[in-house]
């Protein structure tokens, strides 16, 4: 029931306008950290495979909201975990894709082997309260919030989020 309230509670702050991100210095390796922990644990309790590899060069530093940046991983990787068969695979890539001024752009490509989603469902994925399929929603729980406040954090921090997905292959999310 908590974290269906706080769903709650940070689309009101993103539809009044209220939700702010922070812009102050933190540990990228810490959060990549505490993400890794999460997913991997959800993964080994449910028997899947989980892969996290870096490209190029990241930092140990940047600028931004770390809290903010960790929700973001934590609720495509965690539908990821949910939304994929035993001994299926969540594979998390991290990139550094541009540098400039002193600011970078990351790349998060979050991918798995799971039931996927049809061509015709994408559309809507990023729409509130949005199911592809009621019976998902008894079968693997869920507000249908996630997605939507994913794609508003990652707007607000001048991002864009992609998705690519075939029913029963799996889904690919890019979150630049």
């Amino acid at each position: 029931l908590l974290g269906i309230i706080n769903d709650i509670l940070d689309m009101s702050r993103i539809e009044s306008g209220r939700l702010v991100i922070k812009s102050e210095e933190f540990s990228f390796a810490k959060t990549l950290e505490q993400v890794n922990t999460i997913i991997s644990g959800q993964c080994r309790d449910k028997g899947l495979t989980y892969v996290c590899r870096t490209v190029g060069k990241i930092e140990d530093y940047y600028i931004g909201d770390d809290m903010k940046l960790r929700q973001v991983m934590i609720n495509i990787l965690g539908n990821a975990v949910k939304f994929t068969p035993e001994g299926g695979t969540v594979t998390f890539i991290v990139e550094d894709v541009a540098k400039l001024d002193g600011k970078s752009t990351l790349r998060f490509t979050m991918r798995d082997t799971g039931i996927g989603m049809s061509r015709e469902y994408l559309p809507n994925i990023f729409d509130p309260f949005s199911q592809e399929d009621s019976s998902t929603t008894s079968k693997y729980g869920s507000t249908g919030l996630g997605m939507p406040i994913t794609k508003s954090i990652v707007e607000l921090m001048n991002g864009s989020i992609e998705v690519e997905s075939e029913k029963d292959v799996g889904t690919t999310f890019t979150v630049t």
